[in-house]
C-alpha cells in the first residue's frame, strides 16, 4: 500500500522543503521508490534534487490550470536512485486556476499513479490556499516540521485546525503524522519549553525526534542534493535516518500501517 505523506506548516521557514527532499533520499536508500510533488511554487524540492521544469514543460501546476493535464507526464527521474519529482512551476499564480480540493487525490489515486511508487511525500507552501488543500485532500498524514520557538509553534496551531477542516469536508482519512523539531540546540532551554508547550496541546506521542542544526543541510541545497550525498557522516543525515525509522514504526502493522516490510 502507498503512503501518501504532506509535509506542512503554516509559518514559512519552518524546513518543510529539507525535511522532504532529505526523508525522500532516506527513503529512496531504505529501497522505496519515492515520489516527490512540489506543489511549492518556489521549486525547491526539486531544486533539492536537481529539477526545475523549463518554460513550457509539465509541472504539478498544470494539472490545477487544465482539466486535461495529468501529472504523470511531469515526472522525472533523479540523480538519487529511486527518487522521483513532479516539479512546481515558479510562474504558476492561481488565477484561472480549477478550484477543486480533490484534484491532487484524483490524479494519485484516481488514475493509479500513486501504485507506481512506495511513498509519495508533498511537499506544500505555507499559504492557506487551494494548493495546501489539494495536498492536505490527497494525503493520509501531515508531518509537520516546526521550529522549536513561539511563532512557529503558532503555525502548528493554525495548520492543526485546518487539518480539522480539510478533515472534515474532503479528506476524512487525514491525521497528523507528527510533530518534528528541527534546527535543534541553538537554545535549549527556550526550545525545550516550546516542545514542552507542543507535547502539552498535541500530546508527547506526536512528537517525533529532531533535526538538528547543520550547515551541511544548507550547502547540500546548494550542491543541488540531498544532504545524504553531501555529508553522509554529518549529524543531519544520521537525523534524517532516525526520523525515517521513527517514521516507519508508526507505519508498521501494529498501527494499522503497510510500510514497514517494504522498507525491510
Amino acid at each position: 500500500m502507498t503512503r501518501i505523506l504532506a509535509i506542512a506548516n503554516r509559518k514559512g521557514g519552518t524546513g518543510k522543503t529539507a525535511t522532504t527532499v532529505n526523508l525522500a533520499a532516506e527513503a529512496a536508500a531504505a529501497g522505496l521508490r519515492t515520489l516527490v510533488v512540489d506543489l511549492d511554487t518556489q521549486g525547491h524540492a526539486g531544486l533539492g534534487f536537481d529539477v526545475a521544469a523549463r518554460r513550457g514543460e509539465p509541472t504539478v501546476h498544470d494539472l490545477f490550470r487544465d482539466p486535461r493535464a495529468g501529472l504523470a507526464g511531469a515526472i522525472r527521474a533523479t540523480a538519487t536512485e529511486r527518487v522521483f519529482v513532479a516539479p512546481a512551476d515558479p510562474l504558476f499564480d492561481g488565477t484561472a486556476a480549477e478550484r477543486s480540493p480533490t484534484r491532487l487525490a484524483r490524479e494519485l489515486r484516481g488514475a493509479g499513479l500513486a501504485r507506481d511508487f512506495d511513498l509519495v511525500l508533498i511537499d506544500t507552501p505555507p499559504a492557506y490556499d487551494m494548493l495546501l488543500v489539494n495536498a492536505l485532500g490527497a494525503a493520509e498524514e501531515v508531518l509537520v516540521p516546526t521550529l522549536p520557538h513561539a511563532l512557529s509553534a503558532d503555525g502548528v496551531s493554525q495548520l492543526a485546525r485546518i487539518v480539522f477542516l480539510v478533515a472534515a469536508r474532503v479528506n476524512a482519512e487525514l491525521r497528523i503524522a507528527g510533530l518534528l523539531p528541527v534546527m535543534v540546540g541553538a537554545n535549549p532551554r527556550h526550545h525545550k519549553l516550546v516542545l514542552d508547550m507542543l507535547a502539552r496541546d498535541f500530546g508527547a506521542e506526536r512528537i517525533l525526534p529532531g533535526i538538528r542544526s547543520d550547515i551541511r543541510v544548507a550547502e547540500a541545497f546548494a550542491a543541488r542534493c540531498p544532504v545524504r550525498r553531501h555529508a553522509p557522516g554529518g549529524r543531519a543525515s544520521s537525523d534524517y535516518r532516525r526520523l525515517l525509522a521513527a517514521l516507519l514504526d508508526r507505519f508498521s502493522p501494529k498501527t494499522g500501517g503497510s510500510l514497514a516490510p517494504t522498507f525491510g
